[in-house]
């Protein structure tokens, strides 16, 4: 799949928001307590034998400003889709740690009157890169990637972001055909890398945590393919008395994890992608999205999915209005429901390790070096990044 034009004069962030972390960051960078607490993780020693991350990574403050200025102000970002900027005049909006963004669907006109408008207001404004891949937008919040250039080489950033995963993914179903559906989002308490690595660990948690979910998969086909920045992990569905849940998940499920904090889990006619964004050391957000297949969309109006006249996206909440039969709509929110359930599960195992990690009785422990891979390779890209 081939990445759309790139441009950078929709999106703008806030200017006060855009110096203050930096500024910070020099003050942590060459603070020598935070580096060593980076430095209490080894990279290099084998999985079979290393040591996760110590509790520090997951509750100290000045950690977590290092974070921010490292990762999550650097490099290509997921932010949204496509639906939600499809039309003039539309935009959505968004905060990566002290930071505050815009996008804006926009040509150049539009683009002069609407910074005249925020002039008028008082509101500073500075552009930066957007890009799209499939049906995710992306910004690059970093100062030194070129400005107001018209377009840039597609594959260059399908390299920075995917890296040799990209193909992959979009012959798996990753594509900008699957429709919208609804959003949902979740204020967790827990440090964003704790959701992380919940998601990260091979499936480990998933007979304990899940055992609606566990009974459609077949759990011994789990595998684990690990790429630059992508980790894919892929599980078959097994036989389930749950027709819905079958149904639900296909014949197989993908999930990707996109470093540092996009996960993309295609199963079934289904797509749902998770962005975790940090709030504090022991706070996060996690917005889900929903995405249907674009053969359901087709379908005509009296089998159940609405034809492009009846589809209506809200700017506001981002829900799409449905009009459909009552047996799809059954199976939309039957569908809904399951991963509602599965997500307020993750929720409660989520807190309860941040609890754990708050607890001094705790510092660092051990990877199950069978399964917990992802997580591994995980924590050494946090590495290599906190450490530039």
């Amino acid at each position: 799949m081939a990445l759309l034009k790139l441009v950078s004069l929709p999106c703008f962030q806030t200017r006060n928001y855009y110096s203050s972390p930096r500024n910070f960051s020099k003050q942590i960078t060459s603070n020598s307590k935070t580096q060593q607490l980076v430095r209490d993780f080894n990279p290099k020693i084998p999985l079979e034998q290393a040591q996760t991350p110590p509790t520090s990574w997951y509750t100290d403050p000045t950690f977590h400003h290092l974070e921010l200025q490292q990762l999550f102000y650097r490099g290509w970002q997921a932010v949204g889709f496509k639906e939600q900027i499809q039309n003039p005049h539309h935009y959505f909006t968004g905060r990566d740690g002290l930071m505050d963004w815009m996008e804006y669907s926009s040509r150049l006109q539009e683009y002069q009157e609407y910074k005249t408008l925020t002039s008028i207001l008082g509101i500073a404004l500075i552009p930066f890169q957007v890009a799209i891949w499939g049906p995710f937008v992306l910004i690059n919040l970093d100062k030194d990637v070129q400005l107001l250039q018209e377009e840039i080489h597609s594959k260059t950033v399908a390299n920075e972001w995917l890296g040799s995963c990209s193909e992959m993914l979009s012959t798996n179903g990753i594509d900008s055909s699957l429709a919208f559906v609804c959003r949902r989002e979740y204020t967790i308490n827990c440090n964003w890398k704790v959701f992380c690595d919940n998601y990260l660990d091979g499936g480990y948690h998933v007979p304990y945590a899940h055992t609606g979910l566990a009974s459609g998969l077949k759990l011994e086909s789990y595998s684990t393919t690990i790429f630059e920045k992508v980790s894919l992990q892929m599980c078959e569905s097994g036989v389930t008395e749950n027709k819905d849940e079958c149904d639900r998940l296909g014949s197989k499920a993908i999930y990707a994890f996109v470093y540092p904090n996009f996960m993309i889990n295609r199963y079934g006619p289904w797509m749902d992608t998770n962005l975790v964004l940090p709030l504090g050391p022991n706070k996060c957000q996690v917005i889900f999205d929903y995405f249907l297949e674009s053969s359901l969309k087709a379908l005509p109006c009296h089998m159940g999915w609405p034809s492009p006249c009846d589809l209506k996206i809200n700017n506001a909440s981002d829900e799409l209005e449905v009009r459909s039969c009552p047996d799809d709509k059954s199976f939309i929110e039957s569908s809904l429901a399951e991963s509602e359930r599965v997500q307020m599960e993750d929720i409660t195992l989520c807190e309860g390790v941040q609890k754990g990690l708050e607890s001094p009785a705790y510092c660092t422990g051990r990877y199950a070096p069978t399964v917990e891979k992802a997580m591994h390779h995980f924590h050494c890209l946090l590495f290599e990044n906190l450490t530039k």
